[in-house]
């Protein structure tokens, strides 16, 4: 936290400005996924988005995102609209992962969500005090969160529909297909009342989560983006364990998931997807109307991927294990980047090394990539000791934990109102 400190609000370190060119984007890129290539290894196992491959399929989309965040590709659409769907592809991540959790396992206890929250927010609730940035900076983190605890609701309420229970009866399947809509027409509900969306968020304490710079219109932008993606995972997971369960796939290795024909009509229509989608992204006049239709097409563009990468067999027998170890600190690369990769909370970057930029890049994503990598074990170490197994000294922690995190509260809303007054008199 002091590194952090020192490289992004003492004036110890320079800054520069990002400047855009298809060379500072591409050629990185190209590197990249040779190196990702070249890294192949036989995976243990040849089931669809087993954890080996949702490892990659997070690590590279990371360092995608890594290499438009320093190279300022954010000012040219088509690249701005391929990494907008990675992002919703993390967001179907999340909901294809918790949703086959607690549909396989049941484990709804208090446990197994506090172990969540605190490896989601371990890291920003820490830079928040240190960096003196409010939660919803961070807008990765409030936005996985929230949709983990609208999964964990919904998949929680009554009645608790899981694998085993519907196993003895079909119905039950209908009964999950029913909370998924109703799901739906939560977030459509919102996405539609703007207004009554404010209201609820900007309600004390609430809104100090979502707020940033006063207003929760960041929050809002962000939440409606990707509002389908995780209604896509979940229904995803859905279908996938089904079939699994009923055998109407095959997943031994080196065999297509599907049969030749069927395989064959799948993965051209995936490919034609993706190329649709690229010609579409690369016509896109402004922002605003593509991040309109985003909602609605990044999740047959994420399904199209899982069907390419899934169902030629030998495809699902490989693996990259580069883009599989930064898979698993796929969270604190994109967290700790805001402050010791790129500098002045993004906006520009960090300079170590002044007069030789290929140098000063090296050096600073050496320690980056070392710090995320240290912060990862940390956190998943700190994880076991502050979340007790036993529940009344988990229960007792919580409390201590809401009672503090109330005052601080307190405290903060003391002083907004002192600032008010002063700044009117």
């Amino acid at each position: 936290m002091v590194y952090f400190y020192l490289c992004d609000r003492a004036n110890v370190f320079m800054k520069e400005q990002k400047f855009y060119t298809h060379s500072t984007f591409f050629i990185p890129l190209i590197y990249m996924f040779v190196l990702g290539i070249f890294y192949s290894e036989n995976s243990k196992e040849t089931k669809l988005l087993n954890r080996e491959q949702t490892d990659e399929w997070k690590g590279w989309m990371q360092l995608v995102i890594l290499i438009y965040h320093i190279s300022g590709a954010s000012v040219f659409i088509p690249v701005y609209m391929h990494v907008r769907v990675l992002v919703a592809a993390y967001l179907f991540q999340t909901g294809y992962g918790h949703f086959s959790f607690f549909w396989l396992k049941g484990d709804f206890g208090l446990y197994r969500v506090c172990q969540v929250l605190f490896r989601l927010n371990f890291l920003v609730v820490v830079l928040c005090l240190v960096m003196d940035r409010p939660y919803q900076f961070y807008y990765f983190v409030p936005l996985v969160t929230f949709w983990f605890v609208v999964i964990y609701a919904t998949m929680a309420m009554w009645p608790q529909i899981l694998q085993k229970k519907a196993n003895g009866s079909g119905m039950w399947h209908v009964g999950i297909l029913v909370k998924l809509l109703g799901l739906l027409l939560f977030i459509c509900f919102f996405a539609y009342s703007q207004g009554l969306f404010e209201n609820i968020f900007s309600v004390w304490p609430i809104s100090k989560l979502f707020e940033l710079n006063g207003s929760i219109h960041e929050w809002w932008f962000r939440w409606k983006l990707d509002r389908f993606a995780i209604i896509h995972g979940m229904l995803f997971a859905f279908v996938y364990l089904v079939l699994q369960k009923c055998q109407g796939l095959s997943e031994e290795k080196g065999e297509p998931l599907f049969s030749t024909r069927i395989s064959n009509i799948l993965l051209l229509i995936s490919v034609f997807s993706f190329m649709t989608y690229s010609i579409w992204a690369s016509s896109c006049k402004n922002k605003t109307e593509c991040n309109e239709l985003h909602p609605y097409i990044s999740g047959l563009q994420i399904l199209a991927f899982i069907l390419i990468r899934n169902i030629p067999g030998y495809s699902r027998s490989l693996y990259s294990s580069f883009f599989a170890w930064f898979g698993k600190i796929s969270l604190e690369l994109f967290i700790c980047q805001y402050h010791i990769w790129l500098a002045a909370d993004t906006k520009g970057i960090l300079v170590l090394i002044p007069g030789n930029p290929s140098l000063n890049i090296i050096i600073s994503t050496f320690i980056f990539v070392c710090v995320a990598h240290e912060i990862s074990v940390i956190t998943n170490d700190l994880a076991q000791v502050a979340i007790p197994k036993d529940g009344g000294a988990l229960l007792r922690r919580l409390l201590a934990a809401g009672v503090f995190t109330l005052g601080l509260l307190l405290v903060s809303r003391i002083e907004d109102k002192e600032i008010s007054l002063l700044s009117v008199f």
